[in-house]
């Protein structure tokens, strides 16, 4: 069962949110940095976060879970670690930011084929760009999307143009577990 308090302790632990001046990946500018790889990449993190997103999921599981490599790389092994511990079957994908030109030249690699259900993974999300990509992609190679799970959302539009797109972000944790008001949206 998922211990939230025990992921925001962990998040303060690891230093995943740091103070300053940052620019994100979506060119916003920003006062503070959320580097949740300091946590996916933890094995206690690793398993809060596979155990909280596999209870958000609940028991209908989709076929698959993945995202844009590499925030989504962690998140996705620990998942389907998870999953299969608790013999619940889960396949897992990355989605490549970029066209490889050799082999097969997927997007989307891993052992998914087109008609799956899969549900698109991230660590942090500001204004759902990159994972918008990444469902553009997974779209293209023929599977069906039922949402977006994050392990943070910065409540910066990320919800909103998900909607926009006709797909529900779930989130472990908000900034405001932190302490953190969101930078008011233009």
């Amino acid at each position: 069962m998922f211990d939230r308090n025990a992921l925001i302790k962990l998040i303060r632990l690891k230093e995943a949110i740091t103070f300053g001046e940052f620019t994100l990946a979506s060119g916003k500018k920003s006062s503070y940095y959320l580097d949740c790889r300091r946590v996916t990449l933890d094995s206690v993190g690793a398993n809060l976060i596979a155990e909280g997103m596999l209870d958000l999921l609940g028991d209908d599981l989709p076929d698959a879970v993945g995202g844009m490599a590499i925030g989504a790389d962690p998140i996705t092994a620990s998942m389907i670690t998870i999953a299969g511990q608790q013999d619940r079957p889960l396949k897992g994908f990355i989605v490549r930011k970029e066209s490889k030109a050799h082999g097969k030249g997927r997007d989307v690699e891993g052992p998914v084929e087109a008609g799956n259900s899969i549900v698109i993974v991230e660590d942090v999300v500001t204004t759902g760009g990159s994972s918008l990509k990444a469902i553009e992609k997974v779209l293209q190679a023929g599977l069906k999307v039922r949402g977006v799970l994050a392990i943070i959302d910065r409540l910066e539009g990320g919800a909103e143009a998900f909607q926009e797109a006709g797909y529900k972000l779930q989130t472990l944790l908000t900034v405001r577990d932190f302490g953190i008001e969101p930078v008011e949206q233009k």
